[in-house]
């Protein structure tokens, strides 16, 4: 029974799991296409211009993409091996991004001046990405709450799968050594077998006595 939930465990892990890897795969596709927009864009200006130029928030983009497939990957291998270590260190990973998540929601909710604490993108494409996000606010809305809920669905699984993991190798483990204690009914005690030795006789000088037998017990 602990081997059937363990293997529904790990296919309901590795396909939530997959979410991440496919928004992390979209954000890396998104920022290589900002990445060609940006380059057309500074053949127009001078060389000087174009050095100086630090596209921070293209980085950031496919950086936080390329981070998503990596706790994917991850993600997935934690499940398919169902190891301890790794799910702890996936459930970790996963716990952090929540948090970091939240602080990000809270900040841009909370914080009406929160694009001040962010450097100046000068190739404006950051301005273009917020204003695509308002325009289609709704849409974005239901695939950040996908994310999030696909997040701690995993977190949750890797947990069980953790703890059910752990008590099916605990029971494994109990199947390999035979029982400490005998059954009381039905219980038979193997007779030890004996092994008759040569007769002992007397010298001459001692007085006559009849052959004595010596009866020894051979231990297994």
């Amino acid at each position: 029974m602990a081997r059937i939930a363990i293997t529904c465990l790990q296919s309901f892990l590795k396909a939530v799991n997959l979410v991440a890897g496919i928004v992390g795969i979209a954000m890396i596709l998104y920022g290589i296409w900002m990445i060609r927009v940006w380059q057309r864009d500074m053949e127009e200006q001078s060389f000087d211009d174009f050095s100086s130029t630090a596209p921070w928030f293209i980085c950031s983009f496919i950086g936080i993409g390329v981070s998503f497939c990596l706790i994917t990957c991850l993600g997935h291998i934690a499940a398919a091996s169902a190891n301890g270590f790794c799910l702890s260190c996936y459930m970790v990973i996963i716990f952090l991004l929540l948090l970091l998540e939240t602080a990000m929601a809270a900040d841009i909710v909370l914080n009406s001046d929160w694009e001040k604490d962010l450097p100046e993108d000068p190739t404006g494409r950051f301005h273009d990405f917020k204003e695509f996000v308002k325009s289609n606010f709704d849409i974005f809305k239901w695939i950040g709450i996908w994310i999030i809920s696909a997040q701690g669905s995993s977190a949750l699984l890797a947990m069980s799968l953790r703890a059910i993991g752990n008590q099916g190798h605990k029971y494994d483990s109990d199947d390999e050594f035979p029982p400490a204690r005998l059954p009381l009914i039905n219980h038979q005690v193997q007779p030890q077998p004996y092994v008759i030795n040569d007769p002992l006789f007397a010298t001459k000088n001692d007085p006559v006595k009849p052959p004595t037998y010596a009866w020894n017990t051979n231990n297994k």
